[in-house]
């Protein structure tokens, strides 16, 4: 008891120094998102507070922050934009009722993800694409910093492309102010002994709060004062307020919007829980998660939140705090909570230089660096997805690049998964039914061939290769076919008709094809199509351990069916005892 105890003490000492140095991070960004998405610094807050202490008590991920995001910024404002407004009523009214409504449908949709077990589906995405993903997020998020570390004005809002806008602040930016360059290359400095100190302690230390902290001392000795583009904030807690529900015209206009947010915010989710639990091991239900999400969308929509998801950079920063449990996170956004209570008018005191060296140190931590240099090393397949999906993130879209990840993974995977290998086997005198060998000759009379594969559409190509040459050996005289089935996998319409096709062929002509090594879900698949009412039992053979081997007894099978006629190198043509002879694979 004492020892889980003071077990209990140490996991809450290490999440206070983790949320505090998430909120110290996540106020003014989340101030930041706000206005990127048109609305008042204080809603960017509120989501801090609601939906990250809601997410962080109903998911599964140790270190999740959840709250509102770049990317999700960027599509409110768009979809905020494209509202249907009313003229009696004032635009700043209009766009946070169209808020509300937005974050409902959100929630609504993520809830119904969950329920229909969907959230599952997110573990199919490659882990070659969360590094990639990561790698581009981490690049992106250090460079949008460089305009705050230089003091620079920060321009080109209209752009989409964080490059576009990082090339306008510093071509038209003005002149590099020193006192903030000062300040945010020396906390750059600062934390790398910190770093170090917190190695060698072995020992939870919040260096990225202590640096913080240095800053702001520092910050006013060395000449730097807050600017009027400082966020101020309004001290209070959001209010419940009622979704505007009942506007179908809203809905029909933001449906596409809320849709596109749900998923694109699921994955991001999944997306940076799965990242940092690559390196803890900790045990993830994507199904939660996204439950999580969702219940934390649906609430945040009464109490004036933006729509909320993983976090990137407080994420990360929160595990590289130490945080060791969900607490960290609520604890978190109770610190947002006091920050709106009490110090809402000290927020502009942070100097942002200190705080933009943090978000660079955190990007370049965001990238597992070891893990992508394993996963370029280990295939060109997993190569070009991390390359790709990190391309992506940083010249296209970050709110894309998972989904562009997940494309090219999917255009890679379906050619490697419709190779159809194709195995001719042979009758050998070893008394042996085995893999054809260079010097065996070939049999005149019987053809024996092994599928391995996925039959479905995209190894029909193959598939219509192997039966022309089928068609051949027949045409030179074989008498008897057998195809063996037992590696063949998820056969669907398109295999199946070119097969039933080709068997339909075969007996016209007179040539019978015998199946062996049928399982049981191919046998369904004949079934249903109704194979038996024109293809002969006995021509079928079943993988069945009680019967023997199904490819030896469609080989003993086509053996009864050439009878004496047999070519010149046939094995058996010199057998004396024929009761002897047995094969095996």
């Amino acid at each position: 008891m004492k020892r889980l105890l003071v077990w209990d003490i140490k996991s809450f000492r290490r999440d206070l120094f983790a949320a505090l140095t998430v909120s110290a991070v996540a106020v003014p960004q989340e101030m930041a998102y706000a206005q990127i998405a048109g609305l008042p610094p204080k809603y960017g807050l509120y989501t801090g507070f609601v939906v990250t202490a809601l997410a962080s008590l109903f998911g599964s991920s140790a270190h999740l922050i959840s709250g509102p995001t770049n990317a999700l910024s960027l599509v409110l404002f768009g979809a905020l934009a494209s509202l249907p407004l009313v003229a009696d009523v004032p635009v700043s009214t209009q766009m946070l009722q169209g808020m509300y409504l937005l974050v409902f449908l959100v929630g609504l949709i993520q809830l119904l993800i969950a329920l229909f077990k969907l959230g599952d589906l997110t573990c199919y995405v490659s882990e070659s694409v969360l590094l990639g993903f990561m790698a581009g997020a981490g690049v992106l998020i250090a460079l949008g910093q460089i305009p705050n570390v230089l003091g620079l004005h920060a321009l080109g809002d209209a752009s989409p492309s964080l490059l576009h806008r990082l090339w306008f602040s510093l071509r038209d930016g003005g002149a590099i102010d020193r006192p903030s360059a000062y300040l945010g290359m020396g906390t750059l400095l600062v934390l790398l002994p910190l770093r170090r100190f917190k190695r060698w302690l072995g020992a939870p230390f919040p260096d990225l709060l202590v640096a913080l902290v240095l800053a702001t001392i520092v910050a006013p000795l060395i000449g730097w004062q807050p600017t009027n583009d400082t966020l101020a904030v309004e001290r209070g807690l959001p209010a419940p307020v009622l979704p505007p529900v009942w506007r179908l015209d809203w809905i029909r206009s933001l449906g596409g919007s809320a849709t596109t947010i749900a998923v694109l915010g699921l994955l991001e989710a999944v997306a940076v829980a799965k990242s940092i639990a690559a390196r803890t091991r900790q045990p993830l239900d994507f199904n939660r998660e996204c439950l999580a999400q969702g219940i934390a969308n649906l609430t945040g929509a009464f109490f004036q939140c933006m729509p909320g998801s993983g976090s990137l950079t407080r994420s990360n920063l929160n595990y590289q705090a130490g945080a060791v449990s969900r607490w960290a996170g609520v604890m978190a956004a109770l610190v947002v909570a006091a920050a709106l209570l009490v110090l809402a008018p000290l927020a502009r005191h942070v100097p942002k230089p200190a705080l933009a060296a943090l978000l660079i140190v955190t990007g370049y931590r965001l990238i597992d660096r070891s893990r992508l240099l394993y996963c370029l090393r280990a295939t060109r397949f997993d190569a070009v997805i991390a390359l790709g999906t990190a391309a992506a993130a940083v010249f296209l879209s970050i709110e894309l690049s998972i989904l562009i990840g997940v494309c090219i993974s999917f255009l890679l995977f379906v050619p490697r998964a419709a190779r159809l290998q194709v195995t001719e086997l042979v009758v050998a005198a070893e008394r042996v039914v085995r893999e054809r060998q260079p010097n065996d000759p070939e049999c005149k009379r019987l053809a024996i061939f092994g599928l391995e594969g996925e039959l479905f559409f995209g190894a029909s190509p193959l598939l219509a290769d192997f039966l022309d040459t089928l068609r051949q050996r027949v045409k030179a005289g074989a008498r008897v076919l057998i195809l063996r089935l037992k590696r063949t996998r998820n056969p669907d319409m398109v295999c199946l008709e070119m097969l039933q096709q080709f068997l339909e062929e075969m007996q016209d002509r007179r040539v019978p094809v015998l199946l062996c090594g049928i399982r049981p879900d191919f046998e369904q698949a004949l079934r249903n199509l109704r194979f038996h009412h024109w293809l002969p039992r006995e021509s079928v053979f079943l993988e069945d351990a009680a019967a023997g081997s199904s490819t030896l007894r469609a080989v003993r099978r086509a053996y009864e069916i050439l009878g004496d006629d047999r070519c010149d190198t046939c094995p058996r043509r010199k057998e004396e005892h024929k009761q002897d002879w047995y094969y095996m694979i």
